[in-house]
């Protein structure tokens, strides 16, 4: 079987996930991997049994991120052969891309280039926070490209344990909190309610205000939940309630996650066959456009009916 080449490309403050998905396929290099400016990164590398943390079949292979100095330090620490001065250049020198970015605003000019050159590609979440990006997004997708966008919590272990062994019975809400903000990391918490709970959300109202976001998500059968993010804190959970009790999800560290949605990018890529539905993409997507438009509105209760209808 050919092992795919790989491009990673991007860099966003706070976000070191070109390092730890790019050592998830190579492996790496314990001494520069410890000069990681994210910490906790060598440290759930270094837990895991070296014999067994690689995904098979794919190796990163080529490197751009708009610092070459950061290039160099995560290519030395990941073992990525390739640095490119510009991200276009990977194109015809590798089988897919990874857009490792976390701004939503920044997806498709960085995704176009490839998306037009039938490069598939997987995109960080969320896949945007534009309206006008997602129906260039959607059309896209229409038209048969290769477009994976997920947060990596939909195959999160606990996630997924509630999901498929649910001991609470019926779901009736959730309430979580998250650190940073509802454009990057709101979306950690409304893809963990969608795996769980399901889509389908009929509306959306941020009553919070920059910096301190409070989220009312509404189903049409009289479910919710109520998602925060809130820029100065540094950890945060999620509890969801249901008619036999409440069940808290969140794992110790991200690699399992991050490692089964690589695993699924790379079955995708071999099958052709995505691991769920593109519509669950736009749906997230959608949700955290109208939390951002109801905040902008003074808190108005925004229908997700409204947001990126026309195509």
């Amino acid at each position: 079987m050919k092992t795919l080449s790989l491009g990673i490309m991007g860099m966003s403050p706070g976000n070191g996930h070109p390092y730890s998905w790019s050592a998830i396929f190579n492996g790496y290099n314990p001494e520069a991997m410890a000069r990681c400016p994210f910490p906790v990164i060598p440290h759930y590398l270094g837990e895991q049994d070296p014999a067994t943390m690689r995904l098979e079949g794919a190796a990163v292979t080529h490197i751009w991120t708009q610092d070459t100095k950061i290039s160099h330090d995560i290519a030395d620490a990941s073992l990525i052969k390739n640095i490119v001065d510009q991200p276009t250049d990977m194109i015809g020198k590798v089988d897919a891309v990874i857009l490792a970015r976390d701004d939503g605003s920044n997806h498709l000019d960085m995704a176009k280039p490839f998306i037009e050159a039938n490069v598939p590609i997987l995109i960080d979440k969320p896949l945007t926070d534009r309206e006008e990006d997602l129906r260039h997004f959607i059309r896209y997708y229409e038209q048969g490209r290769i477009i994976m966008s997920c947060s990596s919590v939909r195959f999160s272990p606990s996630v997924l344990e509630l999901k498929h062994k649910n001991s609470i019975g019926r779901i009736f809400t959730a309430s979580g909190v998250s650190p940073k903000y509802w454009r990057t990391y709101g979306i950690h918490l409304i893809e963990s309610i969608h795996t769980v709970m399901g889509g389908g959300f009929q509306s959306v109202r941020n009553i919070g205000e920059g910096r301190k976001e409070i989220v009312h998500l509404r189903y049409p059968d009289g479910r919710h939940a109520v998602l925060q993010t809130f820029a100065e804190i540094s950890a945060g959970n999620l509890f969801f309630y249901g008619e036999k009790g409440c069940q808290a999800v969140g794992d110790k560290n991200s690699f399992q996650e991050f490692k089964n949605m690589l695993a699924h990018f790379v079955e995708y890529l071999r099958t052709g066959r995505p691991p769920f539905d593109w519509r669950e993409t736009v749906e997230l997507a959608r949700v955290v456009i109208a939390g951002d438009k109801s905040l902008a509105e003074g808190g108005r209760v925004v229908s997700l009916d409204e947001i990126a209808a026309n195509t």
